[in-house]
């Protein structure tokens, strides 16, 4: 027999003349994938280059943040929330902030909520334009990402002036924030609003139309609005399929239902619906912020809590003594009653939510987190079948996933 002939056991007796014969074939992408964002396995059962199948393989972060948070005081969980989303850990921190409040019902001063609202939509603009950079990117538009990066750092900027962190910020505080704004944070930050507009029409200009950008995003990785519901999707994900859910209107917190915005819909559930959701949230981000700084009151930014002795109101703390002064409250912390609380909060992502079960005393007797990235990985496998093996760093993308959140 030649070299170049096939050997018989190779015929092919079942497949029609003309036919090429197929096999599954078992592809690992991940965990070291620098378009996985973290350390995600997924398996991937193939038929060519179309996927029949895809698993994802979680874990590989854990960290045991709820288990941890037993053994803390709530004041010292602040920071362990900063390493969940650490994309977006303002809103992380608010969130667990908002599930302590929820327990011990206490009323929060009006100016520290317009802050707070101020801050989690300033971290919405970060996150979205992070995830569009890096959306771009994966799919092969570098210049979108140095545009998106520009924006962004002028924000990361304004968190620095604020908090003195520009990644783990551990701002907030249960009762309100660490510290006030100050009039040039609200001079820049008017500054910002005044040209950001434009800003998204230039990455608007790169993407909405561009004929590569299309073929990749729409039609890819649809999912019906009934199916999103039945999987639990929340935030860009879920709105990108039509249904008009938001926390922030849902259950308004903050001043959200004190200032006029508007929640973006999607009609088809793809991809380019869900880009097309997150930039006009930008919009939305925007014209929120612009209306608390107009309307921002004045007061105290933080609520008197149980057992915490904060200094005379017209005292400005010198930096040593506000780091004794948080040093003791982390470590005593304060009591909560008992009773068990679930309170979900709006992130860019999607619903953040903490169940807290509490025994009384200073720190939960559990701590459980639901986080969005973790929910919206179970619908990967509904929404990758079907599509080509390139089509996986799109649908990875469209999630806006963090493995830090999703393995806790």
């Amino acid at each position: 027999m030649s070299l170049y002939e096939r050997p018989s056991h190779f015929e092919e007796d079942n497949v029609p003349k003309g036919a090429r014969r197929t096999e599954d074939m078992l592809l690992n992408m991940g965990p070291q994938h620098p378009s996985t964002h973290g350390v995600l396995r997924v398996v991937l059962d193939l038929e060519g280059e179309t996927i029949v199948k895809a698993t994802p393989h979680l874990g590989y972060l854990h960290r045991g943040v709820e288990k941890l948070s037993e053994n803390a005081t709530y004041p010292q969980i602040i920071p362990l929330t900063d390493r969940l989303d650490y994309v977006c850990s303002m809103t992380t921190n608010f969130a667990f902030v908002r599930t302590v409040e929820k327990l011990l019902q206490v009323k929060i001063p009006i100016r520290a909520e317009y802050i707070r609202t101020i801050v989690a939509e300033m971290q919405r603009l970060t996150g979205h334009l992070f995830w569009l950079g890096t959306q771009a990117l994966d799919i092969g538009a570098m210049t979108v990402f140095f545009y998106t990066f520009r924006e962004r750092e002028v924000l990361i900027d304004l968190f620095e002036m604020l908090c003195g962190a520009r990644l783990t910020m551990s701002y907030y505080r249960v009762g309100g924030v660490d510290r006030d704004l100050t009039p040039e944070i609200v001079t820049r930050l008017y500054a910002f609003l005044e040209t950001f507009p434009d800003k998204i029409d230039e990455y608007n200009t790169l993407l909405e139309n561009n004929r590569i950008w299309t073929s990749r995003t729409q039609g890819i990785a649809v999912i019906s609005a009934k199916d999103a519901i039945a999987f639990g999707l929340t935030g860009p994900v879920l709105r990108g399929s039509g249904v008009a859910y938001d926390v922030r209107k849902a259950e308004p917190y903050g001043v959200y239902d004190k200032v006029e915005w508007e929640v973006p819909v999607g009609k088809n559930g793809d991809t380019y619906d869900r880009y097309f959701i997150r930039v006009q949230e930008m919009r939305q981000s925007a014209r929120i912020i612009k209306q608390c700084l107009d309307q921002l009151p004045s007061g105290p930014i933080c609520a008197d809590l149980p057992e915490v002795t904060y200094p005379p109101k017209d005292h400005v703390m010198t930096d040593m003594e506000s780091l004794i002064h948080h040093f003791m409250i982390a470590t005593r912390g304060f009591d909560v009653p008992p009773g068990e609380v679930y309170c979900p909060t709006e992130v860019p992502k999607g619903e953040l939510g903490f169940y807290i079960l509490s025994q009384g005393g200073n720190k939960p007797y559990r701590c459980h987190i639901r986080s969005p990235s973790f929910i919206h990985m179970g619908a990967f496998d509904h929404m990758a079948r079907g599509y080509m093996i390139a089509d996986v760093v799109t649908i990875f993308g469209t999630y806006d996933i963090v493995m830090g959140e999703c393995d806790r």
